[in-house]
């Protein structure tokens, strides 16, 4: 993502006294046709007086409080788990990102930068996201060997005229960590942990995978968005966790409901043989999911993405009338995708990019476990397992299915045929 030095924002360095909280809400629009708003959040939530504080940067306060993201062990899994201490390190900096990331969002709704050809915001979000997730990975696990692959790095940042941008995201990081550790990071700090995720990943080892913005169109926006955190451990996904801010906590699915600030943001996590979970961002409540039951196509409905240069909208399309899927889809942004249907906002996931298009890991890794922690499954095009252990890029046939295991032969059957029929139709 190229950088820009200057940031045409309200400063971004909010009161350490004051703790933020999700920062959308929204309405889902579908529909066969490319909807104009699929899910735009309220605004006068968005935009509302807000319990933030705009502050000049200033680093002479720092302490520790007890006010945390939620981070503590899960009651609700078994004692037994062997990742759990990595659960706990992956939520808190998770949650953490998401903070740093809706302060942010915030201030560009408020500016209406989203608005403009200027990109910088979700430039220092993105930077700021990975930042966070690397420094507390590093602090909350500090005897384990560190890989991280993640999307960012900090060349553009070490360029001469985007030390304004650097000093930007330094405060809002040191702002976000305020919250629970009584410490300062300098901007090499932030240059640092950024290129930690320089990362291969591969099949041996553990590997953390993160996208630090997943969905950043839709960040922009004021829409869906995810922090998406895995560990690969000797190449298979053995833990996800999705901070997902503007997601509300109820279905998704009810294009009709309207929600209030504290109904707003997720978090969603899974473990390998334990089960995915759901609790608020703003309280340590959790819940237990699972996919949708549904077994006949015709009750189905199904997502894919929102912008149809992610995804090959007309091949969706022409699945789920194969199918016989009676429901319009819902098209929104980001691995929130993931998270609604692993618990049974939607039954179907659908995604077919474009022609040379290679996935990236970060992309699907999070939420490929989380689903599948919640009952689901997720291959490719050919009914082959996702497979992470690759490198960077997932080793794809075409594209993306994600299910219930009552539908999936049905959907790998009118996935297979669609995808043929549409071959000969170029022929």
């Amino acid at each position: 993502m190229a950088c820009r030095a200057a940031i045409s924002l309200p400063s971004l360095c909010l009161a350490r006294t004051l703790k933020p909280s999700a920062s959308a809400s929204g309405r889902i629009s579908s529909g066969s046709a490319p909807p104009s708003k699929p899910y735009r959040p309220l605004r006068h939530l968005l935009l509302a007086p807000s319990r933030f504080r705009f502050l000049p940067p200033s680093f002479s306060h720092f302490r520790p409080s007890s006010r945390a993201c939620p981070a503590s062990p899960v009651a609700a899994m078994s004692s037994s788990s062997s990742y759990q201490k990595e659960l706990a390190a992956a939520k808190k900096a998770a949650s953490l990102a998401a903070r740093l990331c809706q302060t942010v969002q915030k201030a560009i709704l408020k500016s209406d930068v989203h608005s403009k050809a200027d990109k910088s915001p979700v430039t220092v979000a993105d930077y700021g996201s990975q930042a966070i997730v690397s420094l507390v990975l590093n602090k909350e696990l500090p005897s384990e060997s560190f890989s991280l692959v993640a999307e960012e790095d900090s060349a553009d940042l070490q360029k001469d005229d985007a030390q304004e941008t650097l000093e930007r995201i330094t405060a809002l990081v040191n702002d976000t960590l305020s919250s629970e550790y009584n410490t300062v990071v300098s901007d090499k700090d932030v240059l640092a942990a950024i290129d930690s995720g320089k990362s291969e990943g591969g099949p041996h080892g553990r590997h953390w995978v993160l996208d630090p913005i997943d969905g950043t169109k839709g960040f922009l926006r004021g829409d869906q968005y995810a922090i998406a955190l895995a560990l690969l451990d000797e190449g298979k996904v053995v833990l996800g966790v999705l901070a997902c801010p503007n997601l509300p906590l109820t279905s998704i699915a009810n294009v009709d409901a309207h929600y209030s600030e504290n109904q707003i943001g997720c978090l969603l996590y899974a473990t390998t043989g334990e089960g995915a979970y759901l609790q608020s961002l703003n309280d340590s409540s959790t819940v237990k999911i699972n996919v949708s039951t549904v077994d006949n196509p015709a009750d189905a409905s199904f997502f894919e993405s929102y912008e149809a240069a992610h995804s090959l909208h007309d091949l969706s399309k022409a699945i789920a009338e194969k199918l016989g899927v009676q429901a319009p889809p819902v098209r929104i942004d980001s691995q929130a995708k993931y998270g609604a249907l692993a618990r049974g906002d939607g039954a179907i996931y659908l995604r077919f990019p474009h022609k040379g298009y290679r996935e990236k890991i970060w992309d699907h890794a999070a939420g490929s476990i989380v689903v599948t922690e919640a009952g689901g499954i997720a291959t490719d095009a050919a009914g082959n397992h996702l497979d992470f252990s690759k490198g960077r890029h997932l080793d794809l046939d075409t594209g993306i299915i994600v299910t219930n295991k009552k539908l999936m032969p049905a959907l790998l059957n009118a996935v297979q045929e669609s995808i043929k029929a549409q071959s000969a139709s170029h022929l």
